[in-house]
């Protein structure tokens, strides 16, 4: 199946492959981490609106649980605005899409037009260093097929490389939790959160541009297949970034 493939099959529904991370235990705070609500469910919303289908995976499958702070419930009030995500909350229908995600293991590029990873505190003691993610990030890019990362979900980029042997940002532009907000993080709740930073980490290859935008507004950026969004505020605006590539 190529990218075209809605070129000859207008009337078939474009699909998303969109990935959370499974749960976890902070090796930093031992806090309990997983996927971030406003990055799964924004562009979800998006997505579905467009007019997409849009199908849940984790990378070992299973039930998914937020991180809390992320969580519009939560008694510190940090995600109390995120109306969306609690409306994902209370729908018996849409919370039923992250009870029992299927795995990574059979997927295909060719089964969906475009990858979509998302952020959380988990990705950064998950993503990175599993092999699964970053094969299946490259396969995705090298099939032609839209390949989208939000916030820390772009951990996988420090290390993804493509079948030359290329890390896939090489020649390529793409955005990141940034250092700002790492640090205002870290002050928010007393102590180092993550055990690496990004930005910082991302500067230090050669021959790709890590930009950053201003601290905790949505920014996203778009370098031909591949599609990066700063933080969590940015999972919308990277979510319209692959329905323009894709052209509805």
């Amino acid at each position: 199946m190529s990218a075209n493939t809605n070129v000859t099959n207008p009337n078939r529904k474009k699909k998303i492959l969109l990935v959370a991370a499974n749960p976890a235990t902070s090796t930093v705070t031992q806090w309990p981490v997983g996927f971030w609500w406003a990055e799964l469910t924004h562009p979800y919303w998006a997505f579905v609106e467009a007019g997409y289908e849009v199908e849940t995976r984790s990378p070992k499958g299973g039930a998914l649980e937020a991180d809390g702070f992320s969580d519009p419930e939560h008694e510190s009030g940090y995600s109390a605005d995120d109306i969306l995500s609690l409306g994902f909350k209370k729908s018996p229908k849409h919370l039923a899409l992250l009870a029992d995600t299927k795995s990574l293991d059979d997927v295909s590029p060719d089964g969906y037009d475009a990858v979509f990873l998302v952020g959380g505190q988990s990705p950064m003691f998950t993503f990175r260093h599993d092999e699964r993610v970053k094969q299946l990030v490259a396969a995705f890019y090298e099939a032609g097929k839209v390949t989208a990362l939000v916030c820390h979900a772009t951990s996988v980029l420090l290390e993804a490389k493509l079948s030359s042997g290329d890390l896939l940002v090489k020649g390529k532009t793409w955005t990141g939790f940034a250092d700002a907000e790492e640090k205002f993080a870290d002050d928010f709740v007393g102590q180092r959160i993550q055990p690496f930073w990004i930005e910082e980490e991302a500067r230090k290859l050669e021959g790709t541009n890590f930009v950053v935008d201003q601290a905790f507004r949505d920014f996203a950026v778009r370098d031909g297949l591949l599609v990066t969004g700063q933080q969590q505020f940015s999972g919308a605006a990277a979510a319209r970034l692959v329905i323009e590539a894709l052209g509805r």
